[in-house]
Parts: C-alpha cells; structure tokens; sequence
C-alpha cells in the first residue's frame, strides 16, 4: 500500500466531519501538518488522531517541506485561492473543497496554475463518488431512461442559516449563499450524470428575506452555530434562490433554501426520461420508475464512503498524474455556470450564449 505524507489547511466542520474519519479508514495517510489558524482546532484532531503529527498556524512551514507531497485546503471559501496557489506554486499537489473559490475568475487561475506546473488540483465534489450518483450516470448512458429531457433539483431546508453573521453569511469571504454552499453539490451531479452537456442559457433570481434583522431570527437548526455573529457580523448572501438552466440535453430547474418558513426538508434530485424517471434521495438511495409497466423499484445497493473514495483516488493520481473525475479541469463548468447563475440575478434577466 502507497503512502502519502500531506498538510491539511483549515480543521473545521469539513475536515472533522468527513476527511479526517476518511484518512483514518484509509490507513496510508500521514498528516504531518495540521494548520489552522486557531491552534486549538488543530490540537483537537491531533490529539484524536495519532497520524496528526504536528499542529502549526502559519502553513507556509508545510510548504517548505519536501516531504509533503499533497497539500488539503479545507478552510473557508475565501482562503481556497491563496492557500491553493500558494501550495501549487511551492510544487505541491492540491486537493481543495468546494466551491474551487469565491467566483469562477479566480477559480479559472487556480486551473491554470496546475496546468502550468502540472501538477494535481482536485476539488471536493464528493458526489461524483456517491454510488447512488455513479448508477444514475451508468443507468442514463445506457439508455434506461430513454431521453432524459429534464432535471429538476430541491435542496430546501426549514429554518437552518449556517453561522449566520459568520463567514458563511459574508459574501466577501463565502461568494455566495444557499447556492454556492449547497447547490454546487447538486448541480455539478447533475451535469456529472448527464455527460456533462454544454450550457445554453440561464436564468436566476436569489433572496435573502429570512434574517433580515439577525438578531430577531428564530431558527429551528444552526450547523456551524459556533461561527456565528448576528451582533457586529454581515449576511448579504441569498437564503433562496430559484433557477432555470438549459442545456445541449436536458432543461434543468432548481428550488434551494438554506432557510423557509415550510417546516419540511426536501433535498432530492429528479431525472425525467421517456422511458424512465429517477428520485435520487440526497446522500442516499434512489428510486427507478419503468414507463411501461409503471412500477417503481426502490434501490438496496452498497453505499461506500465518499469521501474515502475521492480521496484516495486523489492521492493515488498523484502518484500517476491521471486527471480524473474531480480534476478542477472538469469540475470549471460547475463553477462557471455558478456564476453565471449568479450574474442574472443581479441582472435580473436571462444570460445566453458567450454570456455565460
């Protein structure tokens, strides 16, 4: 079994609850870096997992270490440009979490600065490993769906604005709300599952109507409740956004709330064929209607870890340079129709064309 010695930047949320658990259930990882910028994070996985071996602030001391070969840029979205060129221009490969950065100009450079250097940039789209996503796409490329003319996505929650006042509700440092946070992940399966198809035209309304006033905002659910700063903090990214998207195959239309005043949670993905239509429940099983005998088969398979999955297969493609399904390279249309998305509705019409 290969071993890799890597740095992680940033031991918050995503790195407790999805890559740490992964590097321990992979048993080849040594982190010999864990870097945040509040040393006591960093201390936390350390003392939690004995491949942590050093706890530091300042990350360019990983960088200056030839044995780190791999560098995880797990901060918030503000510091994915920064922290990724840094590392890429002291010839370090990159795994970086989504989005790739705050806007698809900046995230453009990044791919390109891996190119020049050619080295690895890979970016945490973990669906395009959910095995539920993986079917899908097989199921679609077989034709079992006949033609898959349209995708509509939901991904609405009741009452739950992460770390409100916080870097989530900063569009400074976050690019965005309920979209860039939650509707990355869905559309970028999306596109994933149909083949990636080219991008037509697009159009987009957001809201942020639900803690106008933040310290009056009653809420049912806060991940990240620590980060919050509903005193001094800002919230001027959208709560809600509503969008319509057509493609060189399927139309695509999407609800997303990060809060609603609809006391239900509806996070699914449904692909409409001629022949077939598919629910994919978010995160698990999905649901295969036949046309013809209008029977509806609910999925039982396997689901492995995700996360493991893109992780090792990032750090094994370091090793072999391949490009795979979550080199930033393929995951540029997900970013760029992100801000495309974004750009109508502060224009407030639709985008066409060499416009997006």
């Amino acid at each position: 079994m290969n071993q890799f010695t890597i740095a992680v930047v940033g031991c918050g949320r995503i790195a407790n609850l999805a890559h740490f658990p992964a590097f321990e259930k992979m048993g080849n990882v040594r982190v010999k870096y864990a870097c945040d910028l509040i040393p006591e994070k960093a201390q936390l996985v350390k003392d939690k997992y004995p491949f942590v071996e050093q706890v530091i602030t300042d990350y360019h001391i990983a960088l200056a270490d030839p044995e780190v070969t791999a560098v995880y840029v797990l901060t918030p979205n503000y510091g994915h440009y920064s922290v990724s060129m840094d590392a890429l221009r002291a010839g370090k490969h990159v795994f970086c979490e989504k989005p790739i950065t705050v806007n698809y100009k900046l995230s453009a450079e990044m791919a390109e600065e891996a190119k020049k250097r050619n080295l690895l940039l890979n970016i945490g789209v973990v669906n395009r490993y959910n095995r539920s996503v993986e079917l899908i796409k097989q199921y679609i490329a077989e034709g079992k769906l006949g033609n898959v003319y349209h995708v509509y996505c939901s991904f609405r929650s009741f009452r739950s604005i992460p770390g409100l006042g916080g870097p989530f509700t900063d569009k400074s440092q976050a690019g965005g709300g309920v979209l860039i946070d939650w509707g990355i992940h869905f559309l970028d399966l999306i596109l994933f599952a149909l083949g990636s198809p080219a991008l037509e035209s697009v159009t987009c309304d957001t809201y942020s109507e639900m803690a106008k006033d933040m310290k009056t905002y009653h809420y049912h659910g806060m991940w990240a409740e620590n980060t919050k700063n509903v005193e001094t903090g800002v919230n001027d990214v959208e709560d809600f956004v509503t969008g319509y998207i057509r493609t060189s195959g399927a139309s695509i239309s999407f609800n997303g709330a990060w809060a609603q005043n609809v006391e239900k949670d509806e996070m699914f993905v449904d692909f409409l064929g001629d022949k077939a239509g598919i629910r994919l429940d978010y995160g698990g099983q999905f649901h295969f209607t036949n046309g013809d005998t209008l029977a509806t088969e609910d999925t039982e398979h396997e689901m492995p870890n995700p996360t493991v999955a893109e992780d090792t297969a990032f750090l094994e493609a370091t090793l072999t340079g391949e490009e795979n399904r979550i080199y930033v390279g393929n995951i540029l249309e997900s970013a760029k129709l992100l801000d495309a998305l974004y750009r109508s509705a502060d224009l407030h019409r639709e985008l066409r064309g060499e416009e997006i």
